[in-house]
């Protein structure tokens, strides 16, 4: 259980990043904007793993002998893609018109598309998981819930602190990440 926390807040990292850079960058930002926000992004990160889960169940039989290995291969990649897009991110709280338009989640399209690609990673993990064969209504429904909090939350700090909470949670998602894949790793090369 403390294993799906930990990869659900890992896994929320990209939006709660983009829940803060909203904050910072819409000055009109209500609640009811955080809210919806948060919900569309905790729906795609709920749905992702069970998509993932399903695709990887359905490939599980042809990579069975190297099952850890890619669930693995897939979080240290996903992990060392929010860090490396860490380095990405403005420290200066001023927002471009271009970075004001693709961050927008007051438009439905627009958060839309960020709640799809904030929520790839988690699609990722459903397949490792399937691979592992661990549970995934429970994993998902806790990812989903963790994101829908942590978006809620990064809204309000982006209003409040600014960019300076975003780099450093992008890096710590990354990292527990890679961590959780290494523990599955250890874990099937020790059996």
């Amino acid at each position: 259980m403390l294993t799906y926390i930990v990869a659900g807040v890992a896994l929320a990292m990209d939006a709660f990043a983009v829940s803060v850079s909203a904050g910072i960058c819409i000055a009109d930002l209500r609640f009811r904007h955080a809210a919806r926000t948060a919900f569309t992004f905790g729906l795609f990160q709920f749905l992702m793993p069970l998509a993932g889960y399903a695709l990887g169940s359905t490939f599980s039989d042809v990579i069975r002998a190297w099952d850890h290995w890619v669930a693995f291969g897939l979080l240290a990649f996903v992990g060392g893609k929010m860090i490396v897009e860490s380095f990405e991110i403005k420290d200066a709280a001023v927002c471009t018109e271009d970075e004001l338009r693709r961050k927008n989640v007051l438009d439905p399209k627009t958060l839309l598309v960020l709640a799809v690609a904030t929520s790839i990673d988690a699609l990722a993990v459903g397949v490792g998981y399937s691979m592992i064969g661990a549970p995934i209504w429970a994993a998902a429904g806790i990812i989903g819930v963790v994101t829908f909090g942590l978006c809620l939350l990064g809204c309000e700090c982006g209003k409040r602190l600014g960019a300076r909470f975003e780099r450093g949670a992008e890096i710590a998602g990354g990292v527990v990440l890679i961590g959780i894949g290494l523990k599955i790793l250890a874990e099937h090369l020790s059996a």
